[in-house]
């Protein structure tokens, strides 16, 4: 009965109802948006991570630090005999890093020089254009690092570096392919060589900086190594995804303050104007407790309408983004951030049903507490209209 009744006065506000729960079921939607889009950014980053760059893990040579540039000179060791099996298999790829610079039409560009073997097959990276009939040495770019440097596919270029001597050395070497990847870690400021040859510039036979593994090889202990796992090594992007999480928070608030604003006062108003119905009910037998639940319920019905409105018109649009994906205005690769170019929204059932909790939970609290009035009435005072 009270459902009945909570849901008949309800619908009986006519449009006001209508327009509460459209913005609720606003709120609703956007809210599982915006948490899919984190969602898939994060997934799909750590995808693109693992096939770009980390494979099953890496080993990282105990003075190798990525962001201090004087331990790349020291921080490169022989291959540990231990993996010379799994090397032959390829089930191991050693990358040797170096730097040096490039002039691109006599300007100066810092680079790090990443050699890597041309028939690896654990990285995504197309290093089969390394292949080359000709005694230019080869090189490969990515998009952005083409875009920064004006190369394209086939200009030659002049190439400086200093070698573990310490004598400068230069050589022109050949653009032979261009990658577009959404990890900029393998794009920007880097060239990518065969490492023979990067070996041989850097009078470093058989050394490398980083091992990558593959992912069903066990990660085993190696002296002079320390081992990254996918998780150690894609936490920089899972931090700034949780950063931006916080940051959506904001407008949830800020949507859902709108839609239980308008709960209340529709709540206060329904209570004001409808005193003798109320006195009415309790006249009839209804304890106060009873009609408070009423009212209480009728609030709470506004989010089960906007839950429904909005899987009427947010599925399609859900279903549709997790077939074509969302298409970024921007190149964001370019900003040194990993996401691509199409993003693909995460909706999971438990998105969806925290998400449902949080709304009713929230309404019902919202609908409570104009009601909590109603305790206070006198039903006789009520059935004559005068309650203050």
């Amino acid at each position: 009965m009270l459902v009945k009744s909570a849901f008949r006065s309800l619908i009986g506000n006519g449009l006001k109802t209508w327009l509460t729960v459209f913005v609720l079921s606003f709120t609703f939607v956007l809210i599982i948006f915006m948490q899919a889009l984190l969602d898939g950014w994060s997934r799909q980053a750590v995808t693109d991570a693992v096939k770009w760059e980390i494979a099953g893990g890496q080993y990282w040579n105990n003075n190798y630090d990525p962001y201090d540039p004087f331990s790349i000179d020291s921080s490169a060791a022989v291959l540990p005999i231990k993996l010379q099996a799994e090397f032959d298999n390829h089930q191991v790829e050693p990358i040797l890093i170096a730097q040096g610079t490039l002039y691109p039409d006599g300007r100066m560009q810092r680079v790090l020089l990443k050699g890597i073997r041309p028939d690896q097959q654990l990285l995504a990276l197309p290093t089969a254009d390394l292949i080359v009939d000709s005694e230019d040495i080869p090189i490969l770019l990515g998009t952005n690092m083409a875009r920064q440097t004006a190369l394209k596919e086939g200009d030659i270029v002049t190439l400086r570096w200093r070698d573990a001597n310490g004598t400068f050395e230069a050589v022109d070497v050949r653009v032979a392919g261009i990658f577009k990847t959404s990890v900029p870690t393998v794009d920007m400021g880097q060239i990518w060589l065969p490492l023979d040859k990067l070996q041989r510039m850097m009078m470093l036979p058989n050394a490398s900086t980083i091992i990558v593994k593959a992912a069903e090889l066990n990660a085993d202990s190696i002296p002079g190594s320390t081992f990254k796992d996918t998780k150690e090594l894609t936490k920089q992007t899972m931090a700034l995804v949780e950063a931006k999480s916080g940051g959506m928070v904001i407008f949830y608030v800020i949507f859902m303050l709108l839609a239980m604003i308008a709960i209340f006062d529709t709540q206060t108003l329904s209570i004001f104007r409808r005193q003798r119905e109320i006195g009415t009910f309790v006249a009839l037998g209804m304890t106060q407790r009873q009609v408070v639940s009423l009212f209480t319920l009728e609030g709470t019905m506004n989010a089960v309408l906007a839950i429904i409105l909005g899987a009427i018109w947010g599925t399609p649009l859900f279903l549709l983004w997790a077939n074509t994906g969302i298409a970024l205005p921007m190149d964001t690769a370019a900003m040194g951030v990993a996401m691509a170019d199409v993003m693909y929204p995460l909706v999971t059932v438990r998105l969806v049903l925290t998400t449902i909790f949080l709304i009713l939970t929230i309404t019902a609290i919202v609908s409570y507490l104009p009601a909590r009035k109603i305790a206070k009435m006198n039903p006789t005072d009520a059935i004559r209209g005068k309650v203050n």
